[in-house]
């Protein structure tokens, strides 16, 4: 724009209509095309236009490229209003871009040729796999979002997802792959999508001069060497992603050799070594947490994931602060924390997208693995991501490590202080927090690395409850390693009464935090519930998952299997086999349960007040009839000596035990299903109602494996 001022614009659309009057003359017709949709948005300036348009950058930086009508050279507007000269230009745009006003956000410009292949190549599908059938609601896919992200900020190619949620099949992917001929295909695959990725692989490999092909996600990361064994050219990610995705661009246009990817493993030789006879896997260094200063994502599928009833998820850290025996941690790394001051365009990005969907819950689910951290700036950065939050007119939800509750080697000022910080969260829109506790019984806790005890989790249970902070836990119910006493131990804890007190707001902290500690004062404020109902899964069983320090220890007592590739784990015996089987008939009532509880669970994520509490109340029925089943079933243990060879009569008599519940079980929740369907939204109600009929006329017992190794 020589010479003229540029006017004062405050919305990025309306600088995108300035810049295309400046590239042709006229305002182009976006139609429906969104800021978040890259794609859709050139298709929409092209056609509009009948010149060329380009759109890169990130959801906060994008950039539009017009090619100018009347004059040489392109028009290119940074539609956040920063000026050009405020953008870190990546490397290979010093000799293929010259702006001619780069202390503007709109400018005339001169790109070469190679500039604008690199602009527009590669093309790159990013793919999320997923099981409609054992989870009906979809979920933001984060994952490939996140990517997305990493990959537009390097201004190289366009970037396309596609997720199975939100209504693509496995034929629509492989579809897309043939006819589109991406450059980079890369896919997602968590537990239980193993045939899935291999089905999709196997099409790819066919192909002639087929596309580079690079996967991730934490299935893949256990079954590293099984996938490179059979699929010799692949590319796997072996942390978060996003470092990697952005080197696999600048390695496909040669920028990079293959070993100097961040963060992948291969086969065979380093590029332009010649072809090696495959061999050991050989990897680049992971990629830490530490240096990821960006983790949010690209919200092009935001609308859709909506669209099909589904929730909104974010992450505000990585990583944990504990290094739980069962967790493999490679390629989630140690605890790190974004800036809060980073946060706040993510959120305003949200809420337009909120604000197009008014009959959605506003809420954002943060799926951090540890919310708080455990550094000194842990509090005042906890309380400033929930200001922000709050800010935006969110609820929000997440989960942390029991120890930022109570923890018995801190005084009575560090208990207050997190007591104050909890009232806090929840003053702040804090809908409810997921705790790992794992067990009550500290045996087990000391087994599985927790660095808690039974007693802290129940102090933690009780402050929690007193401060009036909304809860779910999660609880591993059956363990290789576990003896009978201890599945007693923890019948009796998941049992227990004198757990979940009243919100008690009337209360000080300090007065509540001293409470816990007294039985008067628990038994005067007890709800009665029992813990179980707290408990975001029943009858979870360990995943002895490939690389954990449980499944070593498995290993080490003889009873490791063979490899399970579809959910990344080894199959194993249990120490007494008594425990074994009654893993077994839990696992099988989990799956048969599973879709219909997973579809409350959703719905329950949508709603909000009255209807929320009465979806909670529906899945607490299934949590009755699950603890109800382990009492039974313990009860069988106790009348089976363990040096007996009655598997089969012990299994036998769980099995009948189980189909007597179900048939109780059936008569409640058809008529729960029936009262809840009348209070639901018409669309909801159709999930549930249809969800409940393939429920209800399944009479099969049989396993999924659709259920989260951590019970999530």
């Amino acid at each position: 724009m020589t010479g003229a001022e540029v006017p004062t614009i405050t919305h990025p659309r309306d600088r995108l209509l300035l810049a295309t009057e400046h590239a042709t003359g006229t305002r182009a017709d976006l139609g429906e095309a969104r800021l978040t949709d890259p794609g859709a948005l050139t298709e929409a300036l092209q056609q509009s236009l009948g010149a060329r348009a380009i759109v890169v950058g990130t959801l906060d930086r994008r950039v539009v490229f017009i090619e100018n009508t009347d004059r040489d050279g392109w028009t290119v507007a940074d539609l956040s209003g920063a000026p050009h000269d405020s953008r870190d230009w990546p490397t290979w745009t010093e000799s293929a871009l010259a702006l001619d006003r780069p202390s503007s956000w709109i400018s005339s410009a001169r790109i070469t040729t190679a500039g604008i292949y690199r602009l527009t190549r590669p093309r790159v599908l990013l793919a999320a796999l997923y099981h409609p059938e054992h989870f009906p609601l979809p979920r933001f896919p984060l994952g490939i979002s996140d990517l997305a992200r990493a990959a537009r900020a390097t201004l190289l190619g366009h970037v396309e997802l596609i997720d199975m949620q939100l209504g693509a099949g496995l034929r629509d992917i492989i579809e897309r792959i043939v006819t589109g001929r991406p450059d980079i295909v890369g896919i997602s695959a968590t537990f239980g999508q193993h045939g899935l990725m291999t089905s999709v692989l196997d099409e790819i490999t066919a192909q002639e001069g087929g596309p580079l092909v690079v996967v991730g996600g934490s299935l893949t990361a256990r079954n590293e060497r099984l996938l490179l064994d059979r699929y010799p050219d692949l590319l796997v990610a072996r942390g978060p992603g996003e470092a990697t995705i952005a080197d696999v661009l600048a390695h496909w246009h040669g920028d990079l050799d293959r070993d100097q990817v961040r963060g992948i493993g291969y086969r065979g030789a380093a590029r332009g070594e010649g072809t090696l006879a495959v061999g050991r896997a050989r990897r680049t260094a992971t990629v830490a947490n530490r240096t990821q200063h960006d983790i949010w994502p690209e919200l092009d599928l935001l609308p859709r994931t909506f669209g099909y009833r589904g929730v909104a998820q974010l992450e505000t850290s990585r990583g944990c602060t504990n290094y739980c025996s069962f967790c493999p941690r490679g390629h989630k790394g140690t605890w790190s924390g974004a800036a809060p001051e980073s946060l706040g365009w993510v959120l305003d990005a949200f809420a337009e997208v909120f604000d197009e969907h008014p009959d959605v819950s506003r809420t954002l689910y943060l799926v951090d693995e540890e919310f708080i951290g455990r550094d000194e700036s842990a509090v005042p950065r906890a309380l400033a991501v929930a200001d922000l939050l709050h800010s935006r007119g969110f609820g929000w939800e997440t989960s942390c490590r029991v120890d930022q509750v109570a923890r018995l080697d801190r005084d009575r000022a560090w208990h207050v202080e997190r007591g104050q910080m909890w009232r806090g969260l929840v003053e702040r829109g804090l809908r409810r927090c997921l705790f790992g506790v794992e067990s009550g019984v500290t045996s087990i806790l000391d087994r599985f690395n927790k660095e808690t005890s039974g007693e802290q989790n129940a102090l933690a249970v009780r402050t929690l409850s007193a401060l009036g902070v909304p809860t779910r836990f999660t609880y591993i119910t059956f363990d290789h390693l576990m003896n009978a006493e201890e599945l007693r131990s923890t019948y009796a804890f998941q049992g227990r009464t004198d757990l979940i007190l009243r919100p008690l707001p009337h209360l000080s902290v300090a007065e509540i935090i001293d409470g816990v500690h007294n039985e008067a004062f628990v038994a005067e404020h007890a709800t009665g519930q029992p813990f179980y109902e707290a408990i975001s899964y029943m009858l979870v069983s360990m995943e002895c998952l490939i690389g954990a320090a449980y499944t070593r220890a498995v290993d080490a007592a003889g009873l490791a299997g063979a490899p399970d590739p579809s959910m990344g784990r080894v199959e194993a015996q249990y120490l007494d086999w008594r425990i074994g089987v009654l893993s077994h008939r839990a696992q099988l009532w989990v799956d048969r349960n599973f879709a219909l509880d997973y579809t409350l669970k959703s719905l329950e994520k949508l709603a909000d007040g009255d209807r929320r509490h009465a979806i909670r109340d529906t899945r607490a029925i299934l949590k009755r009839a699950g603890y109800s089943l382990l009492g039974g079933m313990l009860s069988l243990l106790d009348r089976t000596a363990p040096d007996t060879a009655h598997r089969a009569g012990l299994d036998e008599a769980c099995a009948q035990f189980a189909d007597t519940l179900m048939i109780r079980l059936r008569a409640r929740i058809d008529d729960a299903v029936t009262a809840l369907a009348r209070d639901l939204p018409p669309a909801d109600a159709g999930i549930l109602l249809a969800e409940h009929a393939h429920w209800a006329n399944t009479d099969a017992w049989r396993l999924i494996n659709a259920a989260d190794p951590c019970g999530t």
